[in-house]
């Protein structure tokens, strides 16, 4: 059965095209499909750089009826920096396309499941602001979590704001990581507004569930050094439409705003 959603779901990737549901796959099962997205991915020629962490936003769980997080890999494919967008970003062959503001970790060394946040923070070696482009192939964003999680994680596109080294202070990036607000705008009118503690408490706090769930789960490979991690988003998702430019504002943290026309 895993295998047969694996290849139904993947053959829907970049189409645009909804997906019946699976209600009653469990995240036992929703892992296996993720490892098998993942290998058929692979040998078609795309490379995971990282994982994404979806529904860490603690307020937003009653909305969507989850009552937990989820994960799920990020390839080269889906991953670039802002500034390489020129004219903005393209949601054809997205599935209800969404944005979510987020902060996104760098991994300088693996991660172990006994760290804490503090150890945690001292794998990290540099930090981004981006913009994750969600999807449903479920309409009408009606799903389960392992439902999400085996769907790519929900994922479509990330992108990246500036690195930020935070090597030369920690502690104080570690204090800011978990004390900032942010405002999601589109078009200059503020559709919605988030602070850090929302996910999960912070964005270690997000990577401390992503590293404990791994190492919970046999056959999941573990974080290694060079990955990339998106802690989840800030604020809720906003369905996106072309013609409308999408900004950030964030206070408490020396991270500058972002911008992303979106066609």
């Amino acid at each position: 059965m895993s295998e047969r959603i694996a290849q139904d779901l993947l053959a829907l990737l970049g189409t645009g095209r909804p997906s019946r549901r699976y209600e009653d796959l469990d995240m036992d099962a929703a892992y296996a499909i993720v490892a098998r997205i993942a290998e058929l991915r692979e040998a078609r020629g795309e490379h995971p750089v990282g994982r994404k962490i979806g529904f860490t936003n603690t307020a937003i769980w009653p909305r969507y009826g989850v009552t937990g997080p989820m994960w799920n890999f990020l390839f080269d494919t889906t991953v670039q920096d802002l500034a390489d967008l020129g004219a903005g970003f393209e949601i054809a062959g997205l599935a209800e396309p969404r944005i979510e503001p987020e902060i996104v970790l760098h991994l300088g060394r693996a991660p172990r499941p006994e760290m804490d946040e503090v150890e945690l923070l001292g794998c990290i070696d540099w930090i981004a602001h981006g913009f994750e482009i969600v999807q449903s192939v479920f309409p009408g964003w009606k799903l389960t979590c392992a439902e999400a999680a085996a769907a790519f994680g929900l994922h479509g596109a990330l992108l990246l704001g500036p690195r930020h080294d935070i090597s030369a202070d920690r502690a104080a990036w570690g204090r800011m990581l978990t004390s900032f607000p942010v405002l999601l705008l589109c078009d200059g009118e503020v559709r919605d507004a988030g602070h850090a503690r929302q996910v999960l408490g912070g964005p270690l706090a997000s990577l401390r569930f992503l590293v404990t769930e791994i190492a919970r789960r046999p056959g999941s490979a573990p974080l290694a050094a060079g990955e990339i991690v998106t802690t989840g988003t800030l604020t809720d998702a906003q369905p996106v439409r072309p013609g409308e430019t999408w900004t950030t504002e964030l206070d408490g943290i020396p991270v500058r705003g972002l911008r992303l026309a979106i066609r």
